[in-house]
């Protein structure tokens, strides 16, 4: 019986991106069958591969879990002790099955090979024969390779549970005490939901295979006909085993609604005398939705507002990031823990989540924030086959004031790249990116910095023929 693997799971077990495997797809030199992968296949397309190396996915894991500004306790890394008894049940009752299965194959085996021997024939003896070496033979090495393979794949079973999402397809897994919520926006999906704990119901899902267990207790009612149709809030339960499941997607900005939160300031660090980033918090009843590369309105109690770019990732929606330049003064004389009004999202600077060609991001000064949210999104997507990064600054600017995050990414990434740029004039700078990209027609460009820049940028990628339809611009006020 042939071993199909879904491409998330096979990218885990070999070590890599989901987009270094649907490139090997691309070039056709790996099959897949109905979005699935044959394990055999797979060690052919990585026949060096380590049962025991995932620093890949430990360093793509690292840069997630930096990105949500949290950090890995150790009574996360494994489910509770329910979920792993659930698990571990529901495949013991695979196991059955399949040494059930086994069994009888075995005995339709010796079923074939009594009624050979009683033959007479010289072909049918030949055949008999052939039968027997193969059995014993059975290309041992190979097989002790998938075998093992097949035993990574369940200790991950049991560390993981995979989920599919229909009708979009898009797959994830749920790891430690992560709810379906947690791990859906972790890994860049963009499921509706609205206050993450219960209240609301807009996370609800509709479970179409698979089991759950409730984590942590909501408020909001399900109706007898959602419940009896398999309706559960994302926010507060987990998956027990592989699940599918029917849930809303936002696909483009029109689909998440204009929200009003009031926030709070987290910490203020001044990078530089025209430099603010800021870090604010929402409330856990009214976390904020919003797509990498959009913008908010933030109006302080005096009524001084700014809009700017967020330049934190959808996957935590209460702690969000701004950088501020020296037009906002009255922001720059802000103090923790002070009340700041929130309007988002806006906009519609947002990834092409559904492209498969390179990624290229140029900035110019703190036009780096919604790139960096970009950025962020497309790490937990981990569908770009690649991206590189350039960054214009100046030092009276203040400089790649978060280069050391950039040169993380490059470390810690195959197909990212990162370049610092410095010079006094943007057409000076760009002309290195042009060199390095002299035909653009087969790239995605993502562009953002104040008008003056956007425009000498915009002259010089479309001489490159950059189409209009893979040109995306955020421009600063």
């Amino acid at each position: 019986m042939p071993q199909l693997l879904t491409l998330s799971r096979a990218a885990r077990l070999v070590g890599v991106t989901r987009s270094a495997l649907q490139k090997k797809i691309r070039r056709g030199e790996l099959s897949t069958f109905e979005g699935e992968i044959l394990i055999t296949d797979l060690l052919r397309a990585y026949p060096d591969t380590k049962m025991h190396d995932t620093t890949m996915l430990e360093r793509v894991e690292r840069i997630k879990a930096e990105a949500m500004h949290t950090t890995q306790r150790e009574d996360t890394a494994l489910p509770s002790s329910e979920v792993l008894i659930a698990r571990l049940t529901q495949l013991s009752k695979e196991l059955i099955a399949v040494k059930s299965e086994l069994k009888r194959y075995l005995e339709l085996f010796d079923t074939l090979t009594q009624k050979l021997t009683d033959a007479e024939t010289a072909d049918i003896v030949t055949l008999q024969k052939w039968l027997e070496t193969e059995m014993q033979s059975n290309q041992k090495k190979d097989t002790d390779k998938a075998a093992e393979l097949l035993a990574k794949d369940t200790v991950l079973r049991i560390i993981a549970a995979q989920v599919k999402m229909i009708p979009s397809g898009h797959e994830f897994f749920v790891e430690g005490k992560d709810s379906i919520l947690e791990a859906a926006l972790r890994n860049g999906l963009s499921m509706n939901y609205g206050c993450d704990n219960g209240n609301c119901g807009l996370c609800k899902a509709r479970i179409i295979s698979g089991e759950v267990q409730q984590i942590s207790h909501h408020d909001y009612i399900l109706s007898e006909a959602e419940k009896q149709m398999g309706y559960k809030l994302m926010c507060c339960h987990t998956a027990l085993t592989d699940l599918v499941i029917e849930a809303a997607e936002a696909h483009s900005v029109a689909e998440i609604p204009l929200q009003q939160i009031e926030t709070k300031v987290k910490k203020l660090e001044h990078l530089h005398d025209n430099l603010l980033v800021l870090h604010l918090q929402t409330p856990r009843s009214k976390t904020l939705r919003f797509l990498a590369g959009q913008s908010a309105a933030l109006t302080l109690k005096d009524g001084i507002s700014a809009e700017c770019f967020i330049a934190s990732c959808p996957c935590d929606g209460r702690q969000l990031e701004f950088h501020l330049s020296d037009n906002n003064p009255a922001f720059s004389r802000l103090k923790k823990g002070q009340m700041v009004n929130l309007e988002a999202p806006k906009g519609e600077f947002i990834l092409q989540e559904e492209s498969t060609r390179p990624a290229l991001f140029l900035a110019y000064a703190h036009g780096f924030a919604p790139i960096k949210s970009l950025i962020e999104h497309a790490i937990s997507l981990e569908t770009v086959t690649s991206f590189h990064l350039y960054w214009i600054a100046q030092p009276n600017e203040g400089g790649h004031y978060q280069g050391n995050l950039c040169r993380a990414w490059a470390d810690a990434l195959d197909n990212f790249q990162y370049t610092p740029l410095t010079g006094n004039e943007a057409k000076q700078s760009l002309t290195r990116v042009v060199e390095d990209y002299p035909d653009l027609k087969d790239v995605e460009v993502y562009l953002s910095g104040p008008k003056s820049f956007v425009a000498v940028a915009e002259a010089m990628l479309r001489e490159h023929n950059l189409p209009d339809t893979q040109f995306h611009v955020g421009e600063l006020n």
